[in-house]
């Protein structure tokens, strides 16, 4: 214990001496670092090299490379410090800070930079930077070797930095060099006062005109309308059809002519002794829905964090927060799980349990190592470092698995038995052939429209973000049609299973969920029209990185709508079956 007062004040100190961009204050005369970070073809941004790939150089102060957050090192952010000396309001004339010795093939690797429109990028106090490599105007291809940084500042903080390039350098045609060459490479920085406040630094990079167009209140307003429809829907089914079907039944003499009654009824009064059987392959369903569940959970929460608390404002902050989130709601899934294998009183608990720790973290490391093999095949920063690999590994087996496993027991354990309101035949009923559009096919494909229906225009701004420069900070949109997205899929799922159910076909736990999960399907289909007709990706990595995540994406969609859809299922089917009881 004595040991610790020593110990506070050595980390205070550390804390102290730590780069001031943390805390984003200088004292007059302090260092600012110039971090270099990645460099690619600015048609292709996920396509991203080593700074030094490309043969620049950085000074000698201090050379050394930033330790990422798991996050940043997911995501292939690499920083190196620059090496140039600069000093906060302290302005810098023209002044070489290093020089590179360049051979014919790195002229030719430069020349190749040119042509492909390579960009590379840069911070500044966590403030982003970004340049072109060169220019080319015909067969004259020419690199810049000068960059200029006019920084503002206010009192003791930086508001903006913004960098140009100058000093062009012609390069030799391809193969034509001289063997070795020196190349000076030169800064300047020019300090400016502003009366700007510091919480508004950021906004100059925020896309208002893109991001608050009237299309995006165009979108909400779309969606509310469907909701409402849809609630419409739902509520004459409710209110008419079943209230009808209700006041029958008390017309009648009374319960022990139900039976009869039933007999000669048709629609979903006559599956009421198949309704509530086991659904076929319970154990996948049970891990489906407990993964699901604790989607849901992680993208309100990550979205409300977002809204409070700006997190577009620190690179890979919500990846980094996501897969932490993740792991600390795993208990959640393991216990929904749980709860939902117990019900219909299945056995297999250990593979239920199982399959609902590693079915969603199995599909993120499947596609993760496809796109990995394909970024190590062209030397990119995408390729995941073995330790955070090693990291995401220590997770799962000390974090999550641990996690769903507690709430897994407490789920079984805490479940009570089944008490369902009609009674389940021990020979199921069979299911009589059917129009086309009330086929389970049918169904599935036509609901996962209009849930689509409802996102797809805030899907353009989300892959605009995501695929391109702009940064996505409207989350106060993105939660609202998240919410009415939730909405539209409960009622689609609702109308679905009373589809089903007055065709005499029992079968409504997968065909809930599937309907409402094929929303994914109809979003992959757009990426693809997105990636043909908005982007100008190309090559195999590029193409491999796209669709490797948005497939991933589009899993976790399928997860967490089918998950919503399903509930909203069975609660329907409780509420109608209730008075319906058979003893």
């Amino acid at each position: 214990m004595r040991w610790l007062p020593a110990l506070a004040l050595l980390g205070a100190l550390v804390c102290t001496a730590r780069a001031d961009e943390h805390s984003h204050k200088y004292t007059d005369g302090e260092e600012v670092v110039l971090w270099f970070s990645t460099v690619g073809p600015y048609d292709n941004l996920q396509e991203s090299y080593d700074f030094l790939s490309l043969p620049f150089c950085v000074g000698t102060k201090e050379v050394h490379h930033r330790h990422e957050s798991l996050g940043e090192a997911l995501l292939g952010v690499q920083l190196v410090n620059a090496g140039v000396d600069i000093k906060f309001k302290e302005d810098v004339l023209k002044t070489e800070f290093c020089t590179k010795e360049m051979s014919r093939a790195d002229v030719n690797d430069l020349r190749e930079a040119v042509q492909n429109k390579y960009f590379y990028q840069m911070f500044v106090d966590d403030l982003p930077l970004g340049a072109y490599v060169g220019e080319a105007e015909g067969d004259n291809i020419s690199f810049f070797t000068h960059r200029h940084f006019n920084i503002s500042y206010r009192d003791d903080r930086i508001i903006h930095v913004k960098i140009t390039t100058g000093d062009t350098l012609a390069l030799p045609e391809k193969g034509t060099a001289d063997p070795v060459f020196r190349v000076p490479f030169t800064y300047s920085v020019t300090f400016t006062e502003t009366d700007e406040p510091f919480e508004n630094r950021f906004n100059k990079y925020l896309d208002r005109d893109f991001f608050e167009h009237k299309i995006h209140w165009f979108s909400i307003a779309n969606s509310f309308m469907m909701v409402l429809f849809l609630f419409g829907l739902v509520a004459l089914i409710m209110i008419r059809t079943l209230k009808r079907d209700y006041a029958r039944y008390d017309s009648e003499q009374g319960l022990l002519d139900l039976d009869r009654d039933l007999a000669d009824e048709y629609g979903w009064k006559q599956v009421h002794g198949d309704v509530f059987r086991a659904p076929s392959r319970l154990s996948v369903l049970s891990a489906f829905i407990g993964t699901g569940v604790q989607l849901v959970v992680l993208a309100i929460s990550i979205i409300v964090s977002a809204m409070a608390g700006d997190m577009y404002l620190e690179r890979a902050t919500i990846l980094t927060a996501t897969i932490f989130l993740y792991a600390f709601t795993s208990f959640l899934s393991g216990y929904v799980s749980a709860a939902t294998f117990s019900s219909y009183s299945g056995r297999n608990w250990v593979r239920t349990m199982f399959l609902t720790a590693a079915f969603w973290p199995a599909t993120v490391a499947i596609v993760a190592n496809i796109v990995n093999f394909a970024a190590i095949s062209i030397q990119s920063t995408r390729a995941i470092p073995f330790g955070s690999m090693v990291a995401i590994i220590a997770i799962w087996l000390l974090v999550v698995f641990p996690l769903t496993f507690i709430g897994y027991v407490v789920g079984k354990n805490f479940t009570k038995l089944p008490n369902f309101p009609c009674r389940v035949n021990p020979i199921p009923r069979p299911i009589p052939d059917k129009i086309w559009y009330t086929q389970p096919a049918a169904i599935i494909g036509l609901a996962g429209l209009f849930p689509f229906a409802s996102i797809f225009i805030e899907l353009y701004f989300v892959f605009q973000s995501f695929w391109t420069l702009r940064i996505y900070y409207v989350y106060g949109f993105l939660f609202l049609v998240f919410v009415m997205l939730v909405l539209v899929t409960a009622c689609v799922a609702i109308v679905s299973t009373y589809l089903l159910l007055n065709n005499e076909d029992h079968r409504w736990h997968w065909i809930s969920f599937l309907s409402s999960g094929s929303t994914a399907l109809y979003v992959f289909g757009y990426s693809i029209y997105y990636f043909v007709t908005k982007t100008k990706m190309h090559g195999f990595f590029q193409t491999t990185w796209y669709f490797g995540y948005i497939g991933l994406l589009c899993v976790g969609l399928f997860l967490l709508l089918g998950t919503v859809g399903h509930w909203a299922a069975d609660k329907f089917v409780s509420r109608i079956y209730r008075n319906v009881k058979i003893d």
